[in-house]
């Protein structure tokens, strides 16, 4: 209809979402309360094909990190020793609960 206002979008959205929590706790339902980090995701990777071959590549070198780890290496020595890259490095570490004396 020509002239007519067009009703304000944001004011239809807030609409419907008051009456979908109306619908949910009139049916007798509560809030759910999750700790942070807690979800059903999985961590890190979304289960690619190409994720898992990186993940099992980073796998292979996680107990020579281990090892130089525990040897007392910090992560600048045991980069070079492996040679890798330092951000890899780190990854591995935190996937692997490794910790260096420089961390």
């Amino acid at each position: 209809m020509i002239g007519t206002p067009l009703p304000d979008p944001r004011d239809q959205i807030t609409d419907h979402l008051n009456q979908a929590l109306e619908q949910f706790f009139g049916t007798g339902k509560k809030i759910q309360h999750v700790d942070s980090g807690v979800s059903g995701e999985r961590e890190l990777t979304f289960g690619t094909a190409h994720g898992n071959k990186l993940r099992a590549k980073r796998e292979k070198i996680a107990p020579e990190l281990k090892r130089l780890s525990d040897s007392g290496a910090n992560l600048y020595q045991a980069c070079t020793e492996l040679k890798i890259g330092h951000k890899r490095a780190v990854l591995i570490a935190s996937e692997n609960k490794i910790k260096f004396k420089d961390s």
